[in-house]
């Protein structure tokens, strides 16, 4: 598209932080997620499709808006910027995120991601039923006049499922209308503007949804019938139990998956983790799909026959109130529990949501062939010896 080309090769990539694990689809040490609210740009993970997108004139970007709706037009960043700007703290989470334990129990295809391929950043921008609204679609709608009922999004980033054209994915037209889900165009991340990384020029960000549908790099938003036909909506991104195969699979019988499902992870510990006899701080991050806010993180040392509540924050020096006024619903909270350790032994964190949703207790029961959604019990393994803990 004029001013931003998807290349062809990686010999433009930008240069990324050293800590990230790998060079293209990154993530940072786990450790790194609880040493702040919000999680810095650089080390935030990174996930696309093929090479990043480059802006040659930034000046002759544009986004397309197609399908079904009567004022089909293109929209430039200074026809965006003029709309309301709104700040939106939200957590963005790969649907692959903590795969490689699911891996361990059976193969799996997709990127091995520890537990880092998630982020909380404060995303800026205009909300997507603002820009609708100039086009002529009335907020709280779920349906154009000519029948357009779901908003897809189209990237400058080109894939190899699409068969070298673009990445793309769409979300129904009633939460892209309905402020209150606060869908973004976003044009800034942690207060600064885009980098190319995260989607610069302008990216959507849908909260509460699993990351596959915060497209990056738009290139045209289209008022559609049905929902996306892509790849990344209809053949991948969907959650099948464990008994269905490569053999057996049906694509067409789920649905593509939207919310991500209650989720916590241990950070401040590695997998296996050599400690000393005492004291031991265990911190991470839960956080649910949906706006549903964290009610409880759970903390047990004995296979889950008696916990022990950690403690829950957002915002340093606020208590945090689950689905209170003064919380971030969007976004993850970190929690954080002291133990007292003797002998080798697991520590397993398990989060509640406000809907009563909980983790659930073993991988091999939410194993699938795509390694996507592992929300279970977060398990990590402390032996006694020396540590600098």
């Amino acid at each position: 598209m004029p001013g931003v080309r998807g290349p062809s090769e990686y010999s433009q990539e930008p240069s990324r932080d050293p800590s990230l694990k790998e060079p293209f689809n990154a993530e940072p040490p786990r450790s790194a997620l609880v040493s702040s609210y919000v999680t810095p740009v650089h080390l935030f993970y990174k996930r696309n499709h093929g090479p990043i997108p480059i802006v040659d004139h930034i000046e002759n970007y544009s986004v397309s808006f197609t399908g079904l709706i009567d004022n089909q037009t293109k929209l430039s960043i200074k026809d965006i910027r003029p709309l309301p700007k709104y700040n939106v703290t939200a957590t963005l989470q790969c649907a692959g995120n903590r795969r490689t334990a699911m891996s361990k129990v059976r193969n799996v295809r997709g990127v091995g991601w520890d537990v880092s391929a998630i982020g909380n950043a404060v995303w800026g921008g205009a909300k997507l039923a603002d820009v609708l609204e100039l086009l002529g679609i009335p907020k709280l709608t779920s349906s154009t006049v000519l029948g357009g009922r779901h908003v897809e999004f189209v990237s400058v980033d080109r894939c190899k499922e699409e068969n070298g054209g673009p990445y793309k994915a769409s979300i129904p037209l009633s939460q892209a209308t309905n402020p209150d889900a606060d869908v973004l165009l976003a044009y800034e991340m942690n207060g600064e503007i885009l980098n190319r990384d995260h989607g610069f020029p302008l990216r959507v960000v849908v909260p509460g949804v699993i990351g596959a549908r915060s497209v990056k790099w738009l290139d045209s938003i289209n008022l559609l019938a049905e929902e996306c036909q892509g790849f990344f909506m209809q053949k991948d991104y969907k959650m099948f139990p464990p008994s269905v195969n490569w053999d057996n699979i049906n694509w067409s019988s789920r649905r593509p998956q939207m919310d991500f499902p209650v989720q916590s992870a241990i950070c401040s510990l590695e997998d296996v983790q050599m400690v000393k006899p005492g004291k031991v701080s265990i911190k991470g991050y839960a956080v649910s799909g949906g706006g549903r806010g964290i009610e409880r993180v759970d903390i047990s040392m004995d296979g889950g026959k008696s916990w022990v509540e950690a403690s829950r924050t957002q915002k340093p020096g606020r208590d945090y109130i689950s689905e209170h006024n003064s919380s971030d619903k969007w976004a993850w909270v970190l929690f954080e529990a002291t133990i007292d350790v003797s002998q080798s032994t697991e520590v397993i964190a398990k989060a509640v949501d406000s809907a009563a949703n909980v983790q659930p207790e073993n991988v091999e029961s939410v194993w699938n062939l795509r390694g996507v959604l592992n929300t279970s019990w977060h398990r990590v393994l402390l032996r006694l010896g020396h540590s600098n803990l």
